[in-house]
């Protein structure tokens, strides 16, 4: 909070003054905190000394304008730095392409020199090394961002007292975006291009499959069997040349293939920028980007929605807890408001309908959003969740029986995609 309402100093106003403070919200903001990242907590009004500003350190995998996921980051710290006194200092591309010599260590290091108090690395690359690098600094608060070790529920529960994971719900928000390319897809193909292989990679394609499998099903009464949906994994966050497999080019193979929707798992916009260049050349052909809300911007003419994250609330009650003296470690899922699902101040996690979107499909898109959404209003009840069984994995195993949800562990460290799925590696 960046003020605080006055007290009176006349006894008789005591009462009114005390109310008031109890009544003081979190300020105006661009991204809203997320559910369990809530309101910061209350300032000290007990006469001591106000907190001092907070340095916080934000670590970038790819640049600060990617249109993307660095970006998305990068934007939640100007909001940080623009609804309270707290200072960033930003060091992005930390990749073996762009800057080699570079660690999180070194950069962290250089980072809590100049005074930062708080680091924040955004990328589950960094997620082995801020938990060395938190033990190393155990004065000084770390978060990274999508990892699991701060989870003591989860599988790999190591993180020191000093570090914490914050990660949006993104797998409900890609269930919505593969509804979407279900409802437009004509030719009954999907492509989505994937960067690495992980249990967070993993989890946010299948979510996207389900979502699609459900819609084609229940909104387009055509059987979920014959959608065909790949799975191309580039084996990087980004576009890699000589490493990784070049992304333009597996999407237009996609679309050569016969796919007509492409989604997008990678930070950057390579899926949506082919898109517009095939329509541009009358071929009819939509695009899903991802990560970053005005990902659309690229090709709107081609562009069916966007899923986003919204990073700035977490960071902000993040920074005044440190500020406050207040932190402490904790293991963050964030999901979606599904009341204002399109507004960046009011969700972690969100859907923006993309100027492609039909009307009919949107109306059948909203209803989908709707049916996820009921559990927020009836304690879970009620709610349509994708991942109801029956679910087998690729290779034929049952992971998830009938008529069972997926646990959150079951979600989260999903071991494989699903059975339907196609998928290219290296």
């Amino acid at each position: 909070m960046n003020s605080k309402n006055k007290l009176s100093l006349l006894l008789g106003l005591l009462v009114i003054g005390s109310l008031l403070l109890a009544a003081c919200g979190a300020p105006a903001a661009t991204t809203a905190p997320p559910e369990d990242e809530g309101e910061a907590p209350a300032e000290d009004t007990g006469g001591g000394e106000p907190a001092a500003p907070v340095t916080f350190g934000l670590i970038l995998v790819g640049p600060q304008n990617d249109h993307g996921w660095s970006q998305a980051h990068y934007e939640g710290g100007l909001y940080v730095e623009e609804n309270s006194d707290a200072t960033m200092i930003v060091f992005d591309l930390l990749n073996p392409a762009d800057k080699p010599e570079a660690t999180v260590a070194g950069v962290a290091g250089d980072m809590i020199a100049q005074g930062a108090t708080l680091i924040i690395t955004t990328s589950d690359e960094f997620e082995e090394d801020t938990t060395t690098v938190a033990a190393d600094h155990p004065d000084v608060t770390f978060i990274n961002i999508s990892g699991d070790d701060a989870w003591d529920e989860g599988r790999d529960f190591k993180a020191p007292a000093n570090l914490g994971n914050i990660m949006g719900r993104m797998e409900d928000m890609k269930a919505v975006a593969g509804c979407a390319a279900a409802l437009a897809t004509q030719t009954g193909q999907i492509g989505y291009i994937g960067p690495l292989i992980n249990f967070e990679t993993r989890r946010l394609a299948a979510s996207a499959y389900l979502g699609a499998r459900y819609c084609y099903e229940n909104y387009r009464g055509l059987d979920p069997d014959d959608l065909q949906f790949s799975v191309t994994w580039i084996g990087f966050w980004f576009n890699i040349p000589g490493v990784t497999l070049d992304p333009t080019q597996e999407v237009n193979n996609f679309i050569d293939g016969g796919a007509d929707v492409i989604m997008s798992g990678i930070d950057t916009t390579e899926g949506i920028d082919v898109a517009g260049q095939r329509l541009a050349a009358d071929e009819q052909v939509w695009a899903i980007p991802y990560d970053y809300l005005g990902a659309c911007d690229n090709a709107p003419e081609v562009c069916l929605g966007v899923p986003f994250f919204s990073w700035g609330g977490a960071y902000l009650a993040t920074v005044e807890r440190v500020a406050n003296d207040a932190w402490a470690q904790d293991w963050s899922w964030n999901g979606a408001d599904y009341t204002a699902l399109d507004d960046p101040s009011a969700t972690p996690v969100g859907w923006l309908d993309g100027p492609a979107l039909g009307a009919d499909a949107a109306t059948d898109l909203h209803d989908f959003i709707a049916q996820m959404g009921a559990g927020q209003f009836t304690d879970g009840a009620g709610a349509l969740n994708v991942w109801t069984g029956p679910i087998n994995l690729i290779d034929g195993t049952e992971y998830i029986a009938a008529g069972a949800v997926a646990t959150d562990d079951e979600v989260w460290y999903l071991p494989a995609l699903l059975e339907g799925m196609g998928e290219k590696t290296q």
